[in-house]
């Protein structure tokens, strides 16, 4: 899907770049609908608290993916940025220890199940690439994922892509391969996030990164295995 092919695709979007006063309209609409979400989430508890069953109920709230409004000259999602990939993740445990805390740890959505499967007492079938969070819940400041893995594909120039991306605490790392072949590497995407959080300037194809380009993508094509939490 071309960049922002969804929303294109409803009456009365230009193809082109979107002007000043439909973009305020499009990010009212946005936020309109975290408040009307935040609004129904806050009836789901209130009716767990008069059925007397909040103090008994894991409660996780998560989106399926992030949403760009207009960064990157783009909208939606259907990308390798950061943006796109970047998803709330709420978890609410009775008798909890850090209720309200938040963590600088990197999670993925393969993790929710055997979190829940570990909170709720049951056994955790085998073959889960996810980790339980529960760690994580204890102690929110320990040491976890080295990194997290997504992959969103693109054409260009008549090229089908699939784009491999892998977060690290400090980098964001895209490889580009041809689908048709997976050893063909089409190009790299490199951003510190330290330094540019909002993904601005592709780094990879700097001569003082070669190393760092190497070392990542060996780090990437080794997969969730090889970034499992310290035991």
């Amino acid at each position: 899907m071309p960049h922002g092919g969804e929303l294109r695709s409803y009456a009365g979007v230009p193809s082109g770049p979107i002007p000043d006063d439909m973009a305020r309209t499009l990010k009212h609409g946005y936020y309109a609908a975290i408040s009307y979400m935040d609004a129904q989430l806050g009836r789901v508890l209130d009716e767990l608290e008069r059925l007397g069953l909040r103090d008994s109920t894991i409660v996780v709230l998560w989106g399926d993916h992030g949403w760009k409004l207009g960064e990157h000259a783009a909208w939606c999602k259907h990308t390798c940025v950061e943006t796109d990939t970047n998803a709330p993740l709420l978890i609410s445990v009775p008798g909890m220890k850090h209720a309200g805390r938040s963590t600088d740890a990197l999670a993925e959505f393969v993790d929710v199940y055997p979190t829940l499967v570990e909170l709720a007492g049951l056994p955790a079938p085998p073959g889960l690439e996810g980790t339980s969070l529960v760690p994580l819940l204890e102690d929110p400041g320990r040491p976890w994922k080295s990194a997290a893995f997504s992959q969103y594909p693109r054409s260009q120039e008549g090229r089908q892509l699939m784009g491999y991306s892998m977060r690290t605490d400090q980098y964001r790392l895209t490889m580009w391969v041809h689908r048709d072949d997976p050893n063909r590497v089409d190009a790299f995407e490199l951003y510190d996030h330290r330094d540019d959080p909002q993904e601005n300037e592709n780094i990879a194809v700097r001569l003082d990164m070669a190393a760092a380009v190497r070392d990542l993508t060996a780090k990437l094509r080794a997969g969730w295995p090889a970034a499992l939490p310290p035991k």
